[in-house]
């Protein structure tokens, strides 16, 4: 797996795992996935994500995006 799959694949869990605690246990828990789409975002246009750079520091090999 590399760092792109990686990425997409823990915001994709945390975006459901937040809004799943959103609705079963309280709405401040939306802030969660709001707070990753704000993260993706961002990466889109500045090409930094926080992930991906641990990711990389950790070993994991670089995809095309990152």
């Amino acid at each position: 797996m590399n760092i792109d799959r990686f990425v997409m694949a823990f915001a994709g869990l945390v975006v459901l795992v937040g809004t799943a605690l959103g609705y079963a246990v309280h709405p401040y828990w939306l802030a969660v996935p709001a707070f990753v789409g704000l993260n993706l975002l961002q990466a889109a246009f500045t090409g930094f994500c926080p992930l991906a750079r641990i990711l990389k520091a950790v070993g994991l090999r670089p995809g095309s995006a990152f």
